[in-house]
């Protein structure tokens, strides 16, 4: 059989593994100087801990696990079959399947959270860079298996914390060379969406239709609510909000006024004006801060994950067509959940792998990151050989990367080695650099090439710009 990988997931060789390094060491770099320290959790979690959080579709996404052994030895089928004899899958996996693969990295952090809460400070501040997996259907920019790079700040309610993220966004993709558009919402105004029209017990419905408006338009989320149980008259409401336009200020006062009694229904929303006073803060801090990037308000935000209760984020390239590159929010007692209830904590993801896309469409890549190696040395001989081991030692302490082919072969093999893997230096130190006590060192990208005293390992360095 042809080898294969599995839908959704990719191979990542060395010129891609070099580029996506770039992207996590500049994110990672940019966390850092915010004050945020790296912590792992485990590929797996008990399913306990994953179910429930993401919503009934976020269930059906998780990739199960089935117990070691027999897992199916002692399954009573019958219980689990219906009315027709068919057996109910859903059920059975919970029998059958303890554990499954993380889906995100805000719950496992919120378990840490509580099972470290002894040993940790508050706030506290964290990020992680690891692969997550979905049950997806995989098409362009959505696979089943991705890196998140998740930043995460709990125990604090100051929206300084949702300035510091947005501020983030902003310095990493000013060192990628992005152009991006930040999205805010928050999830209080949604939640008074829901009350204003009527309907406070399908904020959920609701909220789940709104976060498909990119990719299904208005008309197909105004269906997805009528089958939901909403009526033309509340729809008309949603429908109006999602049509505000105008600077954030003028969004704001025109919610303002609808939650206030001013939509058709005349229904007051508490929580709406809580979520519209949040807004205005935030906004506040950004002009204060002065942002870069364009930072707006979208009202139709929603973001699909159940435990959001505050701001919500989204970030998107302007230049190029792909889904949200970065996502997250503000949830206020996620790990209450766990046993620990008023831990307000708030953080956004970066989707390393659609970044990954938009910097390779963009051409955003910088020159010279697929070459691991900066000098390679030719193999002339034994003796050459070993006349310029020293060298190569003395390159590598100083942080140089360099290899010495292993073949004595022939120039050009070895010169193709070298374009093939775009080492831009190459030494061809043979005899007469031998006798003289030099190393030859040419630029194969410029074609300058220079000789060295073989213990001026400064000057070498100077050379390959080191």
């Amino acid at each position: 059989m042809k080898p294969s990988i599995p839908k959704g997931t990719r191979d990542f060789g060395q010129s891609e593994m070099a580029e996506r390094n770039y992207i996590f060491d500049t994110i990672k770099s940019v966390f850092k100087t915010f004050g945020y320290a790296q912590i792992d959790t485990p590929a797996m979690e008990n399913l306990s801990t994953l179910l429930g959080k993401y919503g009934e579709e976020g269930d059906k996404l998780l990739f199960r696990i089935l117990n070691s052994g027999d897992a199916f030895g002692k399954v009573d089928f019958e219980s689990y079959k219906d009315a027709d004899g068919a057996v109910n899958s859903v059920a059975l996996s919970k029998e059958v399947c303890e554990k499954g693969l993380r889906y995100d990295l805000t719950v496992p952090f919120a378990r840490f959270v509580v099972q470290h809460q002894n040993e940790l400070s508050f706030p506290f501040k964290r990020f992680q860079i690891q692969p997550v997996w979905r049950a997806d259907r995989p098409q362009k920019g959505r696979y089943r298996e991705f890196y998140q790079c998740d930043v995460d700040v709990i125990g604090s309610k100051s929206q300084i914390n949702e300035l510091e993220l947005v501020q983030i966004v902003d310095r990493v993709f000013s060192l990628l060379d992005v152009r991006v558009l930040v999205k805010i919402n928050n999830r209080k105004v949604l939640t008074g969406f829901a009350e204003i029209c009527g309907f406070p017990d399908k904020v959920v419905d609701i909220t789940v239709a709104i976060d498909k408006l990119d990719k299904i338009g208005l008309e197909a989320v105004e269906d997805e609510m009528r089958e939901k149980g909403l009526t033309d008259s509340a729809i008309a409401v949603i429908e109006q909000i999602l049509k505000l336009s105008g600077t954030t200020a003028e969004k704001i006062a025109s919610m303002r006024s609808l939650m206030s009694g001013g939509s058709p229904s005349g229904l007051v929303s508490e929580t709406g004006l809580k979520g519209l006073d949040e807004l205005e803060e935030l906004f506040g801090l950004i002009d204060a801060a002065g942002i870069a990037s364009p930072v707006e308000i979208d009202l139709s935000l929603a973001r699909g994950l159940n435990y959001y209760t505050g701001a919500i984020f989204e970030v998107k390239a302007l230049d190029f067509a792909i889904g949200s590159i970065c996502g997250g929010g503000r949830y206020d007692n996620l790990t209450g959940i766990f046993g620990l209830p008023d831990m307000s904590g708030v953080g956004i993801s970066f989707g390393a792998d659609r970044i990954y896309d938009v910097l390779q469409g963009l051409d955003k890549f910088p020159a010279g990151l697929k070459s691991a190696t900066t000098l390679l040395f030719a193999n002339m001989g034994t003796e050459e050989v070993r006349y310029i081991l020293p060298v190569a030692k003395a390159l590598r302490e100083r942080g140089v990367a360099v290899e010495v082919y292993p073949d004595s072969s022939k120039l050009k093999k070895q010169f193709d080695y070298a374009d093939r893997k775009a080492i831009p230096f190459l030494s061809i130190t043979g005899g007469n650099e031998m006798e003289a006590g030099q190393v030859n060192v040419k630029n194969l990208v410029s074609g300058e090439q220079k000789s060295f005293s073989a213990s001026d390992i400064q000057g070498i360095i100077d050379f390959l710009g080191q």
